[in-house]
């Protein structure tokens, strides 16, 4: 390559960073005065620094087999800051492509009214500030807890929720705040907190990128008075796993500012265990205890429902190969799980998993048909589920992924739903992607009715993005999704 070519090159990067450094104010004016929430195919775009914006650009290529235009995706931010948009989440990398394949001479801002004939001119009577933000309560503070502490706080300038407290039991340690509010800013995985954290002593409080969030110290739920902190009717979200049906998680019921309890764990007994995109129209005003089921079943009943509605699925195994756990011991030690007791970081651990049965509570036409096992691996995060699947109809690889890869774009569990054709992926390049599994594509079987899938999920992020996803069902904050 001679110099000139160098020199364009270096150039053209220049331009695009140009744009994006612009694009950022837009995205952000947008999320704090409109409630509108932006993402370039399904990836959300909130927050993100200049090359960030620029990597959600390019990755569109491994979707749609070309890199996604800045200019464009500009064009249309600079168009939407105009129309006075109401609340709602607005794809513009999906809504730049279709402007693409308009007949040419289409005005961008007439296609964009057309498009998003909803929320124009919605701001004035749509506005969010209007609305209380749902007061919601993390008990439990482990590695879900704050992870769901990270996207609250993430979300708090527009999405309707207030993370208000958080609930622990009484710490030995005299610098107990501290260590709490360190736990939140570093993390070996998922690394340091993005913006500032303060601790407030006076207060017995944790100050996130401007949001107070109360630590109350109790040993039980019904011990715990929410109206003292100024807390009304809170969505308590149980992380502890400590009870797992009605009667257990009804304590919380008992403490006055509480209204509804979200369990971060597999639900027992009658209590409905739903996989948000799935079956959380089963939910209803009335319920107010209710399960997330676990990572996997939230991981592999999104991809089984759309394999099953489109081939049918007759008979299948599910696989799990899991990271370790808090639950496991770090050396060999007592543990009253079968094998649980050996070291987690030096050996693979066979042990069992409800993920495949539970399925069949948010996907009744699947009961009985799955059977389920588990293999716990010495990485600290990222899992991966091998769907071994009968299907009821034949079908080939090509078709087979050509369909998944739609259905990560396209279907209305595109949020659920990702797509890898990378042949270089391993587990830690999905560190953090907050979609429930990862499709990859490369490792995909077939022959006739059978079909082999590796599926990738973030077992920490992806679930605790869906268990958000959930809290906004519950709390009756929703938004709808542009371009339909």
């Amino acid at each position: 390559m001679n110099k000139t070519m160098v020199a364009e090159t270096l150039s053209q990067w220049q331009q695009k960073e140009a744009l994006a450094e612009s694009m950022i104010p837009m995205i952000g004016h947008l999320y704090r005065n409109n409630d509108v929430i932006t993402s370039i195919f399904g990836r959300q775009i909130i927050n993100q620094s200049t090359v960030g914006l620029l990597k959600s650009h390019r990755f569109v290529k491994q979707i749609e087999g070309h890199e996604l235009s800045v200019t464009d995706t500009h064009a249309v931010l600079k168009t939407l800051q105009t129309l006075n948009l109401g609340a709602g989440h607005i794809d513009i990398g999906k809504l730049a492509l279709k402007y693409r394949a308009q007949p040419v001479g289409t005005v961008l801002e007439h296609y964009l009214r057309d498009e998003l004939a909803d929320l124009v001119d919605g701001y004035d009577i749509n506005r969010p500030y209007e609305r209380s933000p749902q007061d919601v309560v993390l008990y439990g503070f482990g590695r879900i807890g704050r992870l769901l502490a990270r996207i609250l706080i993430e979300k708090s300038s527009g999405s309707g929720l207030r993370l208000r407290a958080i609930v622990v039991r009484p710490g030995k340690a005299k610098n107990d705040l501290v260590k709490r509010a360190s736990l939140l800013r570093r993390d070996s995985v998922h690394g340091s907190f993005e913006g500032t954290i303060q601790v407030d002593e006076a207060n017995q409080a944790i100050i996130a990128n401007g949001t107070s969030i109360q630590v109350i110290y109790a040993a039980s739920p019904s011990d715990i008075d929410y109206t003292a902190y100024g807390i009304e009717n809170a969505l308590i979200v149980d992380n502890t796993g400590i009870w797992r049906d009605e009667k257990g998680l009804s304590q919380h019921l008992e403490a006055k500012g509480a209204g509804k309890v979200l369990l971060t764990a597999p639900g027992k007994g009658e209590l409905k265990n739903i996989v948000y995109g799935v079956n959380q129209m089963e939910l209803t005003d009335e319920d107010r205890i209710v399960s997330a089921a676990s990572c996997t079943t939230n991981a592999i009943t999104p991809v089984l429902k759309v394999l099953n509605d489109q081939f049918g699925i007759e008979s299948g195994h599910v696989e799990t190969v899991h990271s370790y756990t808090n639950d496991q011991n770090l050396i060999d030690n007592y543990h009253a799980g079968e094998r649980r007791g050996r070291s987690a970081a030096l050996n693979m651990v066979i042990t069992e998993t409800g993920a495949a049965k539970a399925v069949a509570k948010a996907l009744p036409e699947l009961a009985g048909k799955l059977t389920g096992n588990a293999i716990r691996v010495p990485t600290p995060n990222v899992s991966m589920a091998i769907l071994n699947l009968n299907l009821g109809a034949e079908t080939d690889v090509d078709a087979l992924n050509d369909f998944l890869r739609e259905q990560s774009l396209y279907s209305s569990l595109a949020k659920q739903i990702d797509f890898t054709n990378s042949p270089e992926a391993v587990s830690s390049d999905f560190v953090g992607n907050r979609k429930t599994a990862i499709v990859d594509s490369g490792a995909t079987i077939v022959q006739g009715k059978r079909a082999i899938l590796y599926l990738w999920y973030d077992n920490e992020a992806g679930y605790s993005a869906q268990v958000v996803r959930l809290i906004h069902q519950m709390a009756g904050v929703s938004y709808t999704v542009y371009p339909r």
